[in-house]
């Protein structure tokens, strides 16, 4: 097994109608497609300009300028602008910026987080220095939930009161960068009132296990993120196995990625699971699948 410490991150940067640049990794990016005119939704909620056929595949079309509250790119603008074609949260959805720059390399070591000042309401989930200059990484799960809310049966799973009380023993550590991901992740532990700790950071995440271990408490589950700034899912699973009192865990990694790379990465590093977020029975499922793993 070798480090993950120089995993690339390939980055598009692009603006918005007010010429601000930001930035979006690419392993959430199909393609990138010049504006076409779509075809109007009744009924679609801020933000939806309607829907589009792009190889045979219907896709929502959304103004990112509009759901971030910097107004809707002007009509007459449209016919020079791009549609960014993602796939996340298991959804394929195109968002319309303005300019499309060019695409950069960097690694996660390198992307920090955002300052804590700009609230919990911001769509940034990092920023990056690039060429001298400090960009932003546009937090696309976000956008998703606002524009299409997560039902709030999502975080429901049906567990027997005996699958519940065998998750309550087990000491959990939920890590990821997005603000919206740990609602869902925790929302699920909290409806079933099983105990857990969170955080949004690789490197706390380390630093809360190894207190642990020293306290004789050492984290059994271990659900974290991939993509996150400074320590990544991929580092954080080599660093835990390869750290004899914390090489115990059972260790779910998670994405938003609907790809089978992240998945075979997540494995070679050490990782039990891995999953595309977010479906409340299949995280629970895994879970109940780590603490059998331990008692055995």
């Amino acid at each position: 097994m070798s480090s993950k410490a120089n995993y690339s991150q390939g980055l598009l940067l692009f603006r918005l109608k007010n010429g601000r640049q930001f930035a979006l990794g690419t392993l959430k990016i199909l393609e990138l497609v010049p504006y076409k005119p779509v075809t109007p939704m009744i009924g679609s909620d801020g933000g939806v300009k309607g829907v589009l056929t792009i190889r045979d595949k219907t896709i929502a079309v959304i103004d990112m300028a509009e759901v971030v509250g910097v107004g809707p790119i002007p009509e007459g603008e449209l016919s020079q602008s791009f549609i960014i074609v993602t796939d996340c949260q298991r959804k394929v959805v195109g968002f319309v910026v303005s300019q499309i720059d060019k695409i950069v390399e960097t690694n996660w070591r390198e992307i920090k987080q955002p300052n804590k000042k700009l609230g919990t309401g911001v769509f940034i989930t990092g920023t990056v220095e690039v060429e001298n200059e400090f960009l932003q990484l546009i937090d696309v799960e976000l956008l998703l939930n606002k524009v299409f809310p997560p039902d709030p049966r999502a975080a429901m799973a049906v567990v027997t009161d005996l699958q519940r009380e065998q998750l309550k023993p087990m000491n959990i550590l939920v890590v990821d960068d997005s603000l919206t991901a740990r609602r869902q992740l925790t929302d699920v532990l909290e409806l079933l009132h099983v105990p857990f700790h969170v955080t949004d950071d690789g490197h706390k995440a380390l630093v809360y296990m190894r207190e642990q271990a020293a306290s004789g408490h050492p984290v059994n589950l271990l659900v974290s993120d991939i993509e996150m700034p400074g320590l990544d899912g991929y580092e954080l699973t080599f660093e835990v196995r390869n750290s004899p009192e914390l090489a115990a865990a059972y260790i779910i990694l998670h994405t938003s990625l609907s790809s089978s790379i992240s998945v075979s990465q997540a494995q070679q590093v050490g990782a039990n699971q891995a999953l595309t977020k977010f479906d409340a029975k299949e995280l629970v499922l895994a879970m109940l699948k780590g603490v059998e793993f331990i008692h055995h």
